[in-house]
């Protein structure tokens, strides 16, 4: 083999070895339960009881916000939750609202104020950001029977995120991964391809308690949950997946089979949290702390922001589970057919303003998640939640990358 050939098998394997770090964190809106906007020692209660949750499998500190722009700003305010993450050292998943929009110039614009105004203290902090959160679900036939509101297509998506990458070119988060947020069954439509050739990263948001009519039971959550990542990995070629959205309500009406409860909950999140994601998988949970009032499902984990959540968090050692189990369910390709549900965090699209709150909304009918965009300010278009983590250091390097990076350095001594 030449050595050019070995060179370029060690760069794919390289690039393929490098993975982002298992982030754990919470959504969280820019608007409070009685819709007032949230300021700094808002988001500082948040981030510090997410960090000192009892028995908590990990630190959770992380957070994935809906907007740049601060709360009923009338031009491009930074969001206070940045302050906040600098004081309490919380990583931050940005987020930029695409849909119903021309332009994301106010998030550009609210991002380089903040960044202006905090500079390294900020930028270190960003882990990724995300270009849109559930547009491509509006704009599905599930989506628009459900009415859940204004969309965006793959070409405008496309358009957005070559915006923001010139906008930040030669900046400290110039190599911030960039991704996109949306239902898991949008990414298996093959439709949305360029989305996933233009991102870094998928963003999922997948919730089983709304998948009406596939056995929606708790029991077989963590089947169906297993069933639509296993359906995503298969579209979206080897790129990373962060699960941006997930979680059980404790309060709610029955969802077919779906009951909200507390001890359901503590179920979701062992059997899905514990055994599929947390330490494996980037994973934003929904939610610490309940925003919407509209959103009859409560996903809260914790009353008050108390450091006691409603259930035991620690992660048991064995699961009900199986691998076995899981792959003699459906199959998962015909199954993204978008028959379960949208994020309540989607339900709340922006519709006017630049700010998202962050809270779920009721779920509709799309591929099963709680949805959670929310804007609240009357200007620009509201923002969904998005990373934008400061990649320029890698934070993760597996095996196969130390592997890659040996391969190359032989290869360099052969040349």
């Amino acid at each position: 083999m030449r050595a050019s050939e070995l060179l370029a098998g060690a760069a794919a394997l390289l690039a393929s070895g490098v993975s982002a770090e298992a982030y754990l964190g919470f959504n969280s809106g820019n608007t409070l339960p009685s819709r007032e906007a949230k300021f700094k020692k808002d988001w500082v209660q948040e981030f510090t009881t997410a960090q000192n949750l009892k028995n908590s499998p990990g630190v959770f500190n992380a957070v994935r916000l809906y907007t740049n722009i601060q709360a009923y700003s009338q031009t491009s305010e930074p969001i206070e939750a940045f302050e906040a993450a600098i004081e309490t050292n919380t990583k931050i998943l940005l987020g930029v609202w695409a849909s119903g929009t021309n332009t994301i110039e106010p998030e550009i614009k609210a991002l380089q104020n903040g960044i202006a105004k905090y500079g390294k203290k900020l930028t270190d902090l960003i882990i990724g950001a995300s270009i849109g959160s559930e547009d491509l679900y509006r704009v599905s036939v599930t989506g628009i029977q459900n009415k859940s509101g204004v969309g965006a297509g793959p070409a405008e998506l496309v358009k957005f995120i070559s915006d923001w990458k010139k906008a930040f070119q030669g900046t400290a988060i110039a190599n911030v991964p960039i991704g996109h947020v949306d239902t898991w069954d949008a990414w298996t439509n093959g439709t949305n391809k360029p989305v996933i050739d233009a991102v870094d990263w998928v963003g999922v948001d997948e919730y089983p308690y709304y998948e009406n009519g596939k056995g929606n039971n708790i029991e077989n959550s963590g089947y169906l949950f297993d069933r639509a990542y296993d359906a995503i990995e298969g579209a979206v070629g080897g790129k990373p997946i962060w699960v941006t959205e997930t979680g059980w309500p404790y309060v709610g009406q029955t969802w077919d089979q779906a009951e909200a409860t507390i001890k359901n909950q503590q179920y979701y999140w062992q059997e899905v949290g514990c055994r599929k994601l947390f330490g494996k998988v980037p994973t934003f949970w929904y939610n610490l702390r309940d925003s919407n009032p509209d959103n009859e499902m409560k996903f809260a984990i914790t009353d008050n922001l108390s450091t006691t959540p409603h259930f035991d968090l620690t992660c048991p050692k064995t699961f009900k589970t199986t691998p076995k189990a899981s792959s003699s369910s459906a199959s998962a390709t015909s199954a993204a057919t978008g028959t379960g549900v949208s994020s309540p965090s989607s339900m709340e699209s922006g519709s006017s303003g630049s700010g998202s709150s962050g809270s779920g909304s009721s779920g509709s009918a799309s591929s099963g998640t709680a949805s959670s965009s929310e804007p609240a300010t009357v200007t620009a278009p509201a923002e969904s939640a998005v990373a934008t983590g400061s990649a320029t250091s890698v934070k993760g390097v597996s095996a196969a990358a130390v592997a890659g990076m040996t391969l190359l350095v032989g290869v360099f001594a052969m040349l």
